[in-house]
């Protein structure tokens, strides 16, 4: 038994015993029946709920080393009740791989990650779930990323949209050395997702729409997301270099709110050159315009 083994058992009995107490009889369906000394199921009532045995049952509470199904592990986070965190708990102390199933891209933010990236402001930021799907964007992020609206898939995806737009009119300079990285990067999200409808429509639509993505997801490439130098291109100050940065959000798996620092200090200056154009123009109606 290796030491992490020998540390996750006792933490495992003490779980079960944790989640098994505040479980009470009428929780289940079952009499309280009279002189209880558990202050909520016994033993032997969670391993006939979860059908099995009471001695496999009363073992793995008790941290002994034995083998567990996921079958069985959801048959007793069902009798306890046990929440999607808890679940994924039981089964890492358990040492079994956590399947939570397939879930649909997160395609909503709350208010309160909108507020957090309109106050990044000067700064361009955006959210984006691992599809690329983008979520939320502020105003400089609006200023510096225009493409036309009737473009591609109902949600503004930019990935997509680098894909299939004309070159003149793409707000991305260099893109062919941008695009190997994002389909990399799609592809490492995707290991997560084969087989979900949601991702292989995706994949799948695409690839129709533009040859140079099927062709890069062909390579089978691998990647991260980190940090990148981006040039965009904007008719109003030309060209502008950009530092991306790239950072988690608690409570949303797989989402993550990109950040764009300028490089100098006259890319800064074209920002607050774009902010003014922003104010002096007439509203547009581009996908990315729509997520404000």
């Amino acid at each position: 038994m290796t030491g992490t083994t020998q540390r996750r058992r006792p933490e495992l009995a003490a779980f079960l015993r944790s989640r098994r107490a505040r479980v009470t009889p009428a929780d289940v369906g079952m009499p309280p029946g009279l002189r209880r000394r558990t202050p909520g199921l016994r033993r032997e009532e969670v391993a006939q709920l979860s059908g099995v045995g009471v001695t496999w049952y009363t073992w793995l509470e008790q941290g002994r080393r034995i083998n567990a199904s996921p079958q069985v592990l959801d048959a007793v986070a069902r009798t306890l009740r046990l929440d999607q965190p808890e679940r994924e708990h039981l089964y890492r102390l358990a040492e079994v791989p956590f399947d939570p199933g397939p879930e649909q891209p997160v395609q909503t933010v709350g208010p309160e990650i909108q507020a957090l990236i309109d106050a990044l402001d000067p700064l361009p930021a955006t959210v984006y779930n691992s599809r690329y799907d983008v979520l939320a964007t502020n105003p400089p992020y609006r200023d510096l990323f225009v493409v036309p609206d009737s473009l591609g898939p109902a949600v503004p995806n930019v990935l997509w949209a680098l894909c299939v737009l004309p070159e003149e009119v793409c707000p991305v300079v260099q893109r062919e050395r941008e695009l190997p990285t994002m389909v990399a990067t799609l592809r490492s999200s995707y290991g997560r997702h084969v087989g979900e409808p949601a991702w292989e429509d995706f994949v799948r639509a695409l690839s129709a729409a533009s040859p140079r993505f099927a062709e890069l997801w062909a390579n089978g490439e691998v990647i991260q997301p980190g940090r990148r130098v981006k040039t965009f291109r904007h008719e109003a100050v030309g060209e502008v270099r950009m530092t991306s940065l790239s950072l988690s959000i608690d409570g949303m798996p797989e989402c993550r709110i990109v950040t764009y620092t300028p490089e100098s200090e006259e890319e800064r200056t074209k920002l607050a050159l774009l902010r003014e154009h922003r104010r002096s123009r007439p509203s547009r109606d581009g996908i990315f315009e729509l997520w404000s």
